[in-house]
C-alpha cells in the first residue's frame, strides 16, 4: 500500500485551482535544493566547451549541410500548426518537414504545460526541477532564435495543448497539425484529447488560406515518429512482440533494419501567418523556481547540441577513445553528453548516427566509434519497450509485478537524495545531481543499487527524485532503467549488486570525485577519502555486501562479499 505522499516541504502540492501554491512549493523547494550545495561548490564547466558565437557558427554551417534544393518547390495550400513538445530542433525534425511541403504557412507553437510544474504520481515530488525548467527555458530561446533565422517564430502559449490547439486551429484556420508521437501514458492521453477536442471543431469553409480540401473543414493532428535512432516502422517486429533482452533486440535491428537520413532542409520555412502577439520564453523564476549552479552547466538549445558534437568529436577528438573513458565520473568529457540535449529533443539520435559514420570515414573505426551507437540502440530500446509494457514500467512491482515489502522511510530517503548517507561515494554523486542536473552512467547505476539493495527503499522513490533533477530525464529511459536496478525489470536474469568499495577501487581509486564534491574530504590522503572512518558522518545502513560501520575496511568488504558481481550490460541514458 501507498503511504502518504513524499513531500518536500509542508506546503500543498499543486492543483489546478491554486497557481500561487504551485510558486510557493516550488520557491521552497528551490531554498532546499540550493541548501544541498550551500558550501564551497566547485567553479562551472559550460558544456559545450565554446563560446556561443562558435556555437552559433557551428549551428549554422550544420544546417547549410543539411540544406537541399532538391526538395523541389512548396506545393501546400493553407496553414499548417507545428506543436513542438521533446523536439526543440529544427534539424530532422520531420514534424516541421511535412508542414513545410503541406502548407503555405506554418504556425510554429510550444505550450508551457502547467501540469508539467506539478507533483510526481506517487510520492509528491516537483516533476521538474529548477535545472531542468533552465535548460528547457534555455532550448526554447534557441529555437526560436533559429526559427526566425529561417523565416518561422515560435509562438508562446501558456496552458493545455488540448485546451488552446483547436482554438488557434479555428483561429488560423489550420488544415493539420503536427507533432511528433510520445509513448507514455501522460503524454499519449494529451494526444487523444488533442485529437477529440479537433473533431469538436469545424472551422468554417475559406477560399484562399484555409483548409485542406479533402478535409471537409475539421483539423487533424498528425503524430511523426522521430525520437528514436531507427525508425519504429522499420524495426523487425511490433513493439507487442520486442525481445525482453536488449541484446537480442540490438542483433536483431543490427541485422535487419537500417537507419533513415536524416531530414533535409529548405532554405526557409517562411512565411507564419500574421500573429499579433507571439509570447515570450518565460525566465525560470516565472515559473517560481531558483537554482544555483555547480559542476557543469550544461548550455541548452540546437545550437550548443551541434556545438558539443562538434567539439567532442571533431576538434577534441575524443570519438576513438570514448569506450575506455565512458566510465569516467569527473569532468565535461569522459562520455559524450549528449543525453540532455537527446532528452529534450534538441539534438536528434540520427545526426549522431551521421556523424559517427562520417568520423569513421575521414579518421577512424573502432570499438569507441560503435560503442556509441551501442548506447544509442539501448536508449532506442527502453522507447520502444515502453510501448509494450505501458503503465507497467511505473508500478511497484514493475514489468515482473514482483511482490516485494519495500520501505517507503523519508528519513532515509531524505539522506540518500540529499547525499547524507555516510558513504562519500553515494553521497558525491547524490550532490553532483542536485547541482547539475547530471549523474554519471556508473554513478547513476552505483546510487540506485544502494538505495534499493542496502536501504530496501522503494525504487519508485529514487526514480521520482532522479525525475525532478535530472536535465536527461525522459520517462521511458528513467523508469527503465530503474526497473531494471530494481530487480523488477523485463529480463529477470539481471543482478543489480553495485558493491561500493569495489566500484571505488575501479572507477575512482584516488578519491578525486568524492574529494571534488565533498569539501570535508579534500584534505585526508587519497587512500583514505572513500573509507574515512571519524572523519566523515556516520553510515546510515550497513552495506549488504561490503565494509560497513563496523569494519570500515575495504579488504574485509571483497573478503566478505558474496553473490554475482555487477556487470556492464545495462546501460542508462547519461552517455
Amino acid at each position: 500500500m501507498i503511504k502518504q505522499p513524499f513531500l518536500l516541504t509542508k506546503f500543498t502540492p499543486f492543483s489546478s485551482k491554486s497557481k500561487h501554491t504551485l510558486f510557493t512549493f516550488h520557491c521552497n523547494f528551490s531554498i532546499k535544493m540550493a541548501s544541498l550545495t550551500a558550501r564551497t561548490t566547485p567553479t562551472v564547466q559550460n558544456v559545450p566547451g565554446l563560446t556561443p558565437e562558435e556555437m552559433e557558427r557551428v549551428c549554422e554551417q550544420t544546417f547549410q549541410r543539411y540544406e537541399s534544393g532538391g526538395l523541389g518547390k512548396r506545393k501546400g495550400k493553407g496553414v499548417a500548426i507545428v506543436w513542438f513538445r521533446n523536439d526543440l530542433r529544427v534539424l530532422d525534425n520531420e514534424a516541421l518537414l511535412r508542414a513545410w511541403v503541406s502548407s503555405e504557412a506554418i504556425l510554429p507553437v510550444y505550450f508551457v504545460d502547467p501540469r508539467l510544474f506539478g507533483t510526481t504520481h506517487y510520492f509528491g515530488l516537483p516533476k521538474t526541477g529548477a535545472l531542468r525548467a533552465q535548460f528547457i527555458i534555455e532550448c526554447l530561446n534557441d529555437l526560436k532564435r533559429n526559427l526566425v533565422k529561417r523565416g518561422l517564430n515560435l509562438l508562446i502559449q501558456h496552458g493545455k495543448p488540448e485546451e488552446i490547439i483547436p482554438s488557434l486551429a479555428k483561429a488560423y484556420k489550420a488544415h493539420t497539425v503536427y507533432a511528433h508521437k510520445e509513448t507514455c501514458s501522460e503524454e499519449v492521453k494529451v494526444e487523444k484529447l488533442v485529437t477529440r477536442n479537433l473533431q469538436k471543431l469545424v472551422s468554417p469553409s475559406s477560399g484562399g488560406i484555409g483548409n485542406d480540401p479533402g478535409s471537409r473543414n475539421t483539423t487533424k493532428l498528425e503524430l511523426v515518429w522521430g525520437s528514436t535512432m531507427y525508425h519504429i516502422d522499420d524495426l523487425p517486429c511490433d513493439c507487442e512482440s520486442l525481445p525482453d533482452v536488449y541484446t537480442q533486440f540490438r542483433k536483431s535491428v543490427e541485422y535487419k533494419s537500417k537507419v533513415r537520413n536524416c531530414t533535409r532542409l529548405p532554405t526557409s520555412f517562411g512565411p507564419p501567418p500574421e500573429v499579433g502577439d507571439w509570447g515570450h520564453v518565460p525566465q525560470v523564476t516565472e515559473l517560481g523556481l531558483q537554482q544555483e549552479k555547480a559542476g557543469m552547466n550544461f548550455v541548452g538549445g540546437e545550437s550548443a547540441a551541434l556545438g558539443r558534437v562538434h567539439d567532442y568529436f571533431w576538434k577534441k577528438d575524443l570519438l576513438k577513445v570514448y569506450k575506455e573513458t565512458r566510465n569516467g565520473m569527473l569532468g565535461p568529457d569522459y562520455s559524450t553528453k549528449f543525453s540532455p540535449w537527446l532528452a529534450s529533443g534538441s539534438l536528434s539520435p540520427r545526426f549522431i548516427y551521421e556523424e559517427v559514420k562520417r568520423y569513421e570515414k575521414e579518421r577512424q573505426s573502432n570499438d569507441s566509434t560503435y560503442w556509441v551507437l551501442f548506447e544509442l540502440i539501448w536508449r532506442d530500446y527502453f522507447r520502444f519497450l515502453s510501448i509494450k509494457l505501458g503503465n507497467l514500467l511505473f508500478q511497484e512491482g514493475g514489468p515482473q509485478k514482483v511482490n516485494i515489502n519495500w520501505s517507503q522511510d523519508q528519513t532515509m530517503f531524505d539522506a540518500w537524495r540529499r547525499g547524507q548517507t555516510g558513504y562519500p561515494l553515494i553521497d558525491a554523486n547524490m550532490k553532483e545531481l542536485a547541482a547539475t542536473g547530471f549523474m554519471s552512467n556508473r554513478g547513476r547505476q552505483i546510487v540506485c543499487s544502494f538505495l534499493v539493495r542496502d536501504m530496501g527503499i522503494d525504487w519508485r522513490m529514487g526514480a521520482e527524485w532522479f525525475e525532478t533533477c535530472l536535465l536527461d530525464y525522459d520517462p521511458c529511459s528513467n523508469y527503465g532503467n530503474w526497473t531494471y536496478g530494481a530487480g523488477v525489470g523485463n529480463d529477470p536474469r539481471e543482478d543489480r549488486y553495485f558493491s561500493i568499495p569495489k566500484q571505488a577501487q575501479n572507477y575512482d581509486p584516488e578519491g578525486e570525485f568524492v574529494a571534488y564534491w565533498l569539501q570535508e574530504l579534500r584534505a585526508l590522503p587519497r587512500e583514505k577519502r572513500h573509507s574515512p572512518g571519524m572523519m566523515y558522518l556516520n553510515p546510515i545502513v550497513a552495506l549488504k555486501h561490503g565494509y560497513t560501520k563496523k569494519t570500515g575496511d575495504s579488504k574485509t568488504a571483497f573478503s566478505s562479499r558474496r553473490g554475482r558481481p555487477e556487470d556492464n550490460r545495462r546501460k542508462p541514458h547519461g552517455y
